[in-house]
């Protein structure tokens, strides 16, 4: 297991957010108007969770700031249904803002994960 000092830095953690956030905004235009409706790049947030952290470990934001997010247990991948979990409790802000010493969120301790520098 990581050390609490070996950890990612938060401005790293909401770097990658920030970047995937604006592609979930990019993407949602095409299926909806971000702007006045909420919940399209939400939506876009979630299911990209799912499916590039239950597969890759990553999402494109964590690739650029080099981050990982991996099995609290193993370090292995989290899979597809732990992922969409994450993503579904990290949409909802409040889960990532009460974190333990090792970083992690109520989305990391629900998902069994925890973010990584890789």
């Amino acid at each position: 297991m990581t050390e609490p000092d070996e950890l990612p830095s938060l401005a790293k953690r909401f770097g990658a957010l920030v970047i995937d956030w604006v592609l979930c905004l990019l993407v949602s235009n095409f299926f909806g108007d971000p702007l006045r409706d909420g919940w399209p790049p939400v939506l876009v947030l979630v299911l990209e969770y799912g499916f590039f952290i239950g597969l890759f470990a990553q999402t494109p934001g964590m690739a650029v700031v080099r981050l990982k997010c991996v099995s609290f247990k193993d370090g292995g991948r989290i899979g597809i249904p732990r992922a969409l979990l994450r993503g579904l409790l990290l949409a909802l802000v409040v889960p990532a803002l009460i974190m333990d010493p090792h970083r992690r969120g109520l989305h990391d301790k629900a998902a069994g994960s925890i973010v990584v520098n890789p």
